[in-house]
């Protein structure tokens, strides 16, 4: 058993690795810990989850785009959010196709689907098949994994 476990570890860790290396931003580990603060490296480099309803765009109504809380890549549109009733941001659709890249994930036993930043590789949340119309995706997102920018600063720059 002890083996097996191992081996798994070192399939995730030796995974993750090679993942890291091939984004347009790539740091060090130091580097990514001295730009982020604790709970978003924990939520972003190593793949952990912040608690449910506790996340600071969870009730968040104003319109405008989040971006990569790591390299300010736009992610969502304020338009494509929605109450999932989850516990964190959702939202139906990415702000377009290469905002993010989808990664099968086998952590919990069983087969979900985790959502990087394409630029940085950044762990955001997972995305699921239960959402609303008009594409029936659920991007379940960790708040500390966004930044958000109103309508009215990015009229103005």
């Amino acid at each position: 058993m002890k083996v097996f476990s191992l081996l798994i570890l070192l399939f995730f860790t030796t995974t993750l690795f090679a993942q890291k290396s091939n984004y347009e931003i790539v740091k060090t580990d130091k580097e990514w810990k001295e730009s982020l603060d604790s709970k978003t490296y924990s939520v972003m480099c190593d793949g952990s989850t912040e608690a449910p309803f506790t996340g600071k765009y969870l009730h968040n109504k104003d319109k405008g785009t989040y971006t990569c809380a790591a390299c300010n890549n736009p992610l969502f549109s304020s338009n494509t959010k929605f109450d999932s009733g989850s516990g964190w941001p959702s939202f139906y659709n990415q702000i377009n196709k290469k905002a993010i890249i989808e990664i099968s994930d086998y952590t919990l036993g069983i087969k979900r689907t985790e959502i990087v930043c394409a630029k940085c590789g950044g762990h955001l949340g997972h995305v699921f098949d239960d959402g609303p119309a008009p594409t029936g995706l659920r991007y379940c997102v960790n708040s500390v994994s966004l930044n958000f920018s109103k309508l009215d600063t990015l009229k103005k720059k």
